[in-house]
């Protein structure tokens, strides 16, 4: 196979100026995370304590049609808690009883915080020690925060995650602990490049609370997702140890992460090319034929999922774009660092959003392709700028060599899809056209 020309090098943006506005933020709920959390943690339920808004979000958002037995639900507030006139603890041991009666299967419950929770004040840390305590052995009872008011999205998995931190038991086992929620098949393919290397790994979150998983000073863990700093800073805590690498985006970054666990662990060199020779050839021939459409365009990411980072770092070295502005939500040098020594530099580097004074430098930039929230594609695709979802990339799998390709495709297919609509002179009208602009519709921003 012919040899591809490797990424180019870079200076790097550690330590560039980051430009850090506060105003308004275009978010999305925290709730969010609790789509896929409950599909990877299998004895687990998510009780939502929240308005009828939050129930009718998680019932959207997952698909999930009413006769359907999830493992998640919302404990709705009421007028008469929300004006206390009902005293909602005694309420919420009700529904939890009733809830535990009716399914036995559960072995860890989350009691989730929301927007109308929190403006209450309603203590559900409280809650959960009164409940562990009351359904302790069978039933583990743990609470977090999924409220959108100060965070991001993603972020809802990151406080699920740290609250199972502190109650693991301790353990001095020399040990690999992979952290972060990835679809099925791509865990798998993890640990399988991770085994062809001699190295063994446990996964949080467990697919189950019985697992034999624990924390101790000999734990070593690698990130699999960048929007995890509660998390990285809880496992710190137990005296476990980080080991910072680029994420698993693209050849470069999979490799990358992989040879840093690899250092940790003492992986012969001949043994780690084995492993990882024919999936980076695949990826890497895989990136080549998805980016051709990439190579030279310009990209703008508006600050969303954590993702950006990693993300520009990969389009720019691997598929050939050029950043004009990457934003995130929150910049945590200690976990995204790596990235950014390998990022080339771009005009803007932002953290934090004042969104119409961002909107402004988007529009002035006109960039190929911008990644954003689903309330800002609309808007801009109706005049004229190609848009790419930004919660799309957290719910598709893009992680490690056979996703590269895939990841690249996802970008690369709204800026094919533009140009096509330029050709027949569709993008010099999108409003004519398409009365909604070209981002109306149920599959708004979408390839």
């Amino acid at each position: 196979m012919t040899e591809l020309a490797p990424p180019p090098q870079s200076t790097g943006c550690r330590n560039a100026p980051i430009l850090k506005q506060r105003g308004q933020r275009e978010v999305f709920c925290g709730l969010t995370g609790i789509i896929w959390l409950h599909r990877k943690m299998q004895d687990a339920f998510f009780l939502v304590v929240g308005s009828r808004t939050c129930a009718h979000l998680l019932q959207s958002a997952a698909g999930v049609m009413i006769f359907a037995e999830p493992r998640f639900g919302t404990a709705i507030l009421e007028e008469t808690d929300l004006a206390g006139l009902a005293d909602a603890q005694l309420e919420l041991d009700r529904v939890v009883d009733e809830l535990l009666a009716r399914r036995p299967d559960i072995r860890q419950l989350f009691l989730v915080g929301s927007c109308p929770s929190e403006v209450i004040k309603l203590d559900l840390a409280r809650a959960a020690e009164r409940m562990t305590e009351r359904h302790a052995p069978s039933v583990r009872v743990l609470n977090f925060s999924g409220s959108g008011i100060e965070t991001t999205f993603t972020q809802g998995e990151d406080a699920c995650l740290a609250s199972m931190v502190p109650v693991l038991p301790a353990t001095d086992e020399r040990q690999l602990l992979l952290v972060g929620a990835l679809p099925d098949v791509v865990e798998e393919q993890a640990l399988s490049l991770l085994a062809q290397m001699g190295v063994s790994a446990r996964v949080l979150p467990a697919p189950r609370a019985d697992s034999d998983l624990g924390i101790g000073e000999n734990t070593l863990f690698a990130l699999t997702q960048p929007f995890l700093g509660d998390t990285h800073a809880a496992l710190e805590r137990r005296g476990a140890r980080h080991i910072p690498a680029p994420f698993p985006f693209g050849e470069e970054g999979t490799t990358a992460w992989l040879r840093a666990i690899g250092h940790e662990f003492g992986v012969d060199e001949d043994i780690f090319a084995r492993a990882t020779e024919a999936p980076r050839a695949r990826a890497r021939k895989a990136i080549a034929q998805a980016s051709d459409a990439l190579r030279g365009k310009s990209i703008f990411f508006f600050p969303d999922s954590q993702l950006e980072i990693p993300l520009a770092r990969f389009l720019t070295r691997e598929c050939g774009m050029e950043a004009v502005e990457v934003g995130a939500p929150f910049i945590h040098k200690g976990i995204v660092g790596p990235d950014l020594d390998l990022l080339p530099e771009v005009p803007t580097l932002s953290e934090g959003q004042d969104v119409d004074l961002q909107l402004d430098r988007c529009r002035a930039a006109r960039p190929d392709l911008t990644v954003c929230g689903l309330g800002l594609a609309n808007p801009l695709e109706a005049e004229g700028l190609a848009t790419k979802w930004a919660i799309e990339l957290v719910f598709t799998p893009v992680h490690f060599y056979e996703q590269a390709g895939d990841l690249a495709g996802l970008f690369s297919r709204p800026i094919r899809r533009a140009d096509m609509l330029a050709l027949d002179g569709s993008a010099a009208s999108p409003g004519q056209k398409y009365p909604g602009g070209l981002g109306s519709g149920p599959h708004a921003g979408r390839p």
